[in-house]
């Protein structure tokens, strides 16, 4: 059974108006629009009550890119993903007795925020970040045990991706490191 397109005077939410805005952030970050274009758009989404608002704004930018959100669930044993792999825009993580090792230093990022959401049990996870990243743990809510996050000593002059992490680290640890130069 195939939906009904949405109708544009169908009414919108916070999260609408919130997706609206970080597409609107991407695109100022891939210049796509101007300092004064942003400011503009996102009072305008931020102030949408239907969907022809939104609509109106964002009607110039390109779509987010499939494959922009993934999901990795591990039951037991280990998830780990090093190298060059490629990192979307939003990786939820979710484990229950895993051993997670998610190691960002050599990943291709494409973005200039990640948002990694977790969902971890009883296990632990290591997230190694690029050297020049800004890690946000603002969204991290605490849980059993403590985690273990310390920001390099001297900040990357050329700012990398900024990473965003959220959920919960579960009964087990979190370490959060910086890759090497």
């Amino acid at each position: 059974m195939t939906s009904l397109p949405d109708n544009p005077r169908t009414r919108i939410g916070a999260t609408d108006r919130d997706t609206a805005v970080e597409r609107l952030q991407l695109a100022y970050a891939e210049e796509r629009i101007t300092q004064d274009e942003l400011d503009q758009r996102v009072h305008a989404a931020l102030t949408a009550t239907v969907r022809a608002d939104l609509d109106a704004v964002l009607h110039d930018l390109p779509a987010e890119a499939p494959g922009s959100a993934v999901t990795l669930t591990a039951v037991n044993g280990r998830l780990v993903r090093r190298g060059p792999w490629r990192v979307p825009r939003t990786l939820t993580v979710t484990s229950a007795f895993a051993k997670v090792h998610l190691d960002l230093g050599a990943a291709v990022i494409d973005h200039p925020v990640v948002d990694i959401e977790l969902g971890l049990g009883f296990g632990r996870a290591t997230i190694t970040v690029p050297h020049d990243a800004t890690v946000d743990l603002d969204g991290l809510q605490q849980s059993w045990k403590t985690v273990r996050y310390r920001p390099p000593r001297t900040p990357s002059p050329t700012p990398g991706p900024t990473i965003r992490i959220t959920g919960t680290p579960g009964f087990g640890r979190l370490k959060i490191r910086h890759a090497r130069r």
